[in-house]
């Protein structure tokens, strides 16, 4: 495969990851418990469920983005037909996998944020939710498919 196409793929995966730091980083501080909007009482309980759901969803996301920079590096060595690579898209698929399950446990509380203020939290899960599941099927049948690979390649590499 041509670098080129991985190079571009890398530099998608930083794009991807950056503003998600960024809303990590900054983005969270509408979760300032000094902030009035918190102060209501409706949303005094769900401060924290909220910040600690979507930070813990970050840890599996970017382990998923260094993971995927893992397999497009070894993609680049012609190392694509290898164990590191099914070993990578195992990692992916069961990161994605917690991204959901995490998601789902925090439904209930974007719920509550719904019925108190106009916001699309619960959009947003059902998004997050399906996307981490799609991509978790996604790498599940790469996986398979490039294990099934590797059996038929050291199958022939044992006939000749």
């Amino acid at each position: 495969m041509k670098r080129g196409t991985t190079i571009f793929l890398k530099i998608a995966v930083y794009l991807i990851g950056t503003p998600v730091l960024a809303v990590c980083i900054y983005g969270l501080s509408r979760f300032d418990p000094n902030s009035p909007y918190w102060q209501l009482p409706e949303l005094a309980n769900l401060q924290y469920p909220l910040l600690i759901g979507m930070y813990a969803a970050m840890i599996p996301f970017f382990f998923t983005l260094y993971q995927t920079l893992k397999l497009l590096s070894y993609i680049d060595n012609n190392e694509a037909f290898s164990e590191l690579a099914v070993k990578a898209l195992k990692n992916i698929k069961y990161c994605a996998i917690t991204i959901s399950i995490l998601y789902v446990l925090e439904m209930p509380f974007l719920y509550l944020l719904t019925k108190v203020d106009d916001t699309p939290g619960i959009l947003i899960g059902m998004v997050i939710i399906f996307a981490s599941m799609i991509i978790a099927v996604f790498a599940a049948v790469l996986q398979k498919l490039l294990k099934n690979a590797i059996d038929i390649k050291t199958e022939n590499d044992l006939t000749v």
